[in-house]
């Protein structure tokens, strides 16, 4: 066997252990019992160190070495373009990986757990306390996490890089600002524009198995597969894979709140289709792995806002809707529902922000989090920055910390470094959906008819079978023609909500 053919092998082993590991933490969130967390945290953590040791252990030290020097990262001789693509990714991984001690893993990967399970009842509870002492421990090991991959501009470039390859603090940076003014007075205008959008229309009393039901059709017209995946419900709303023949979703549900569990199905339902739409024949491999995290979120986003929130998307959907909820909505017009659910209105919750506000949201984590890493911002002082800074971007404080600095799940995951891609993603997305349009010139008409497979299958054929052939910026510039920017995204938005609020 070659080297190349023993690499692949070795690596699809890694990642089934790393499936088994996934299962585990669907499993977590899902179905668990309350009273198996520190058992689940053990296995998790024991799974976990097995797959790293595994792989950066000889299996595939061995044969990769054979093809790349393991110290310099330079190419050997003999292989073709694509291999040593791969090969370049797979060195990428195994070069971090192995700066890792075993034992860190194990340790890191119990924390998570552990961390997790606390927050999901410090959020109910509203219980800093019972949180904070795991993220002290978290935020400590994510540190030496730092000291043996190493610092790279800083601290926290080190942790971003690893959710998204090759984009910077200071790239994010120069990017946000570009954003945040004309967020700022866009949110300005709209509030004073006095257009009342009657979003109270979403709030009234919505069957939760009626919109179950609904959110698994709008998820089948959009072309996830329900014979290779499944929705369930979780407390924070998330997408996980296995293989691209079960990849899996949970969204949550309320009564009182139509977009509630719309939004999250659908948005949740983008990630899923880019798991499902790459090619198993490279599983194992980083050619079945996503860019960046900023690219799978440019998908969840677009179909939840560029497609979710379009006039085209309701003028299919509202009437269908109409007949499953007349006592709501036999009065309302699609004009009136398309105008309540782009409603844009500051509010506690991130993950329930409209389109514009959603990525002052990002950005206020993003400080946070540069803050914590890079100049050791203590854990007992997150509550009341976090209200400082809502108040600042906002002018909302919240009442509880579980609509504050709880909300979020990711710091109890070890996350740092994550929170960029969200805004990042509706940077990209803008870019990916008006090229589309161009190559589709019959888009509009075709969501209007309920019929998503074409740009379903265009997102495919372009970016989810690339799997990690490109980095996000060569990918955004190979679609543009240019390199990323937020324009694009300024222009949509102002474009949209200027006619939408008469601005």
């Amino acid at each position: 066997m070659d080297a190349l053919k023993q690499l692949k092998k070795e690596l699809k082993t890694v990642v089934d252990i790393y499936g088994a590991v996934n299962l585990m933490h669907w499993d977590m969130e899902t179905y668990m019992p309350k009273g198996s967390g520190s058992a689940r945290a053990s296995q998790i953590a024991l799974l976990t160190s097995l797959a790293h040791e595994r792989f950066i252990g000889d299996g595939i030290k061995g044969p990769l070495g054979e093809l790349i020097d393991l110290d310099s990262g330079a190419i050997k001789n003999g292989i073709d373009s694509e291999s040593k693509k791969l090969v370049k990714e797979i060195w990428k991984d195994f070069h971090r990986a192995s700066a890792l001690p075993k034992e860190f893993v194990k340790e890191m990967s119990s924390a998570a757990s552990l961390g997790q399970q606390a927050w999901i009842e410090a959020r109910k509870n509203n219980d800093w306390n019972q949180f904070a002492p795991h993220l002290e421990n978290i935020i400590n090991l994510k540190q030496r996490e730092i000291k043996y991959i190493g610092t790279k501009e800083t601290p926290y470039d080190t942790l971003l890089d690893a959710f998204e390859p090759e984009m910077t603090t200071a790239d994010v940076n120069v990017l946000f600002n570009s954003m945040k003014s004309d967020l700022v007075t866009m949110v300005q205008k709209i509030s004073k524009s006095g257009v009342d959008t009657h979003e109270h229309i979403l709030y009234q009393h919505y069957d939760i198995d009626k919109q179950w039901a609904f959110t698994e059709q709008v998820l089948t017209d959009m072309g996830f597969d329900f014979n290779c995946g499944r929705q369930d419900k979780s407390t924070h709303p998330f997408t996980i894979n296995f293989h691209p023949t079960d990849v899996r979703i949970t969204t949550r549900v309320d009564e009182n709140n139509f977009m509630y569990c719309l939004s999250s199905s659908i948005h949740e339902g983008g990630h899923a289709l880019y798991e499902q739409g790459m090619d198993p024949h490279w599983y194992g491999t980083p050619f079945c792995e996503a860019i960046s995290y900023g690219i799978h979120e440019s998908q969840s986003r677009l179909w939840e806002n560029l497609v979710g929130l379009s006039k085209p998307f309701w003028e299919y959907y509202f009437p269908k809707l109409q007949k499953i909820f007349p006592e709501n909505l036999s009065l309302i017009s699609v004009d009136e529902f398309y105008l309540a659910v782009n409603t844009i209105k500051p509010g506690l919750i991130r993950t329930e922000a409209d389109e514009i506000t959603y990525n002052l949201h990002i950005m206020l984590r993003f400080e946070i989090e540069q803050l914590i890493i890079n100049e050791g911002l203590a854990v007992k002082e997150l509550p009341a920055l976090w209200n400082k800074k809502m108040e600042e971007y906002f002018d909302i404080i919240p009442e509880t910390d579980t609509n504050g600095v709880l909300q979020d799940v990711h710091w109890s995951q070890g996350s740092f470094g994550y929170f960029p891609t969200y805004a990042l993603g509706n940077l990209y997305n803008i870019i990916m959906y008006t090229k589309a349009n161009e190559d589709l010139p019959n888009m509009e008409n075709n969501i209007r008819e309920g019929k998503f497979l074409p740009l379903r299958n265009w997102l495919k054929d372009n970016i989810h079978e690339v799997g990690r052939r490109q980095t996000a910026k060569e990918m955004i510039k190979s679609i543009s023609g240019k390199n990323l920017s937020a324009k694009p995204f300024i222009d949509y938005f102002k474009n949209k909500y200027c006619e939408i609020y008469s601005l």
